[in-house]
């Protein structure tokens, strides 16, 4: 049925350029299980460096009493004393 389908759509100009579409979507969604970017322990912003230092720097993730692995946004973006 989806061969078929495939098939058809192969046969018009349209049906080629959508057929193009959705393996591009495919290979580029495909791409993006790769490694990240930046590690862990990378650098995030121009004041890590400076948090640091001063033993103000706050983790990138914590985990909850279950385990779960959330980003540390609260401690991340709290107001440094």
């Amino acid at each position: 049925m989806v061969i078929s389908t495939l098939m058809m759509m192969m046969r018009s100009i349209h049906g080629r350029r959508l057929a193009f579409a959705l393996l591009a979507a495919a290979l580029s969604g495909a791409a993006g299980c790769s490694q990240p970017l930046l590690s862990p322990n990378d650098e995030r912003s121009q004041y890590d460096r400076y948090d640091r230092v001063r033993n103000k720097y706050s983790d990138q993730y914590v985990e909850d009493a279950y385990g779960v692995r959330t980003p540390n946004l609260r401690g991340r973006l709290a107001p440094k004393d």
